[in-house]
């Protein structure tokens, strides 16, 4: 065997070595690019979520506005009723027959809006919980996505690093990127878990 077979020889197990070195981080690459892909959409499906749950919240807050609105008008008709009652008894009527008629309508119609009044008071209030029961899931969504958001970053951080072995051939940023990617998987996981 001459020299330069030798030599090339060489240079072949030395390539074949460094092939062999690179497998597991080209397939910690591949592992890493498909876990940033799941966690951005975990990211993005949860922040959608938080934005219909805010829209849902506004929408009830609305609706609990009209509910102390229409409470509001039917106290006020209730009040003018009690007035104008008060104001009959005091008065000298002529015609007591129509006073008394007059006098009727106006107690019935104090019972009725006593019970609108209820019915009202407990629509705007369940209103209300709906609204917190939406503002309770907004924040959860939203610690949710965070959650997702720094485990992508971190799990990005952790891609790039350990890519940086291709190039210097130093198994120092494949185990940097690597920690870097747990703690990103970490991250996710947490977010997966908080309700």
């Amino acid at each position: 065997m001459e020299a330069n077979e030798v030599q090339e020889l060489e240079e072949h197990a030395e390539h074949a070595e460094h092939d062999r070195m690179l497998r597991p981080v080209a397939l910690t690459m591949t592992i890493l690019a498909v876990l940033v892909a799941v966690v951005t959409v975990l990211g993005h499906r949860t922040h959608t979520e938080a934005i219909l749950n805010q829209t849902r919240a506004a929408v009830e807050q609305n609706r609990a506005a009209d509910e102390w609105a229409f409470y509001q008008a039917h106290k006020i008709r209730a009040n003018d009723t009690e007035l104008t009652s008060d104001l009959m008894s005091v008065v000298t009527i002529t015609n007591k027959d129509a006073a008394k008629k007059i006098a009727k309508g106006y107690a019935d119609h104090q019972q009725k809006w006593a019970k609108d009044l209820k019915e009202s008071e407990e629509k705007a209030r369940e209103t209300e919980k709906k609204v917190s029961e939406f503002e309770e899931k907004v924040e959860g969504a939203e610690g949710r996505a965070n959650r997702f958001d720094l485990g992508e970053v971190l799990l990005e951080i952790g891609l790039v690093i350990t890519s940086i072995t291709l190039l210097t051939h130093k198994r120092i940023y494949w185990y940097m990127g690597m920690g870097f990617s747990v703690v990103g998987i970490v991250a996710t996981v947490m977010g997966v878990l908080l309700k």
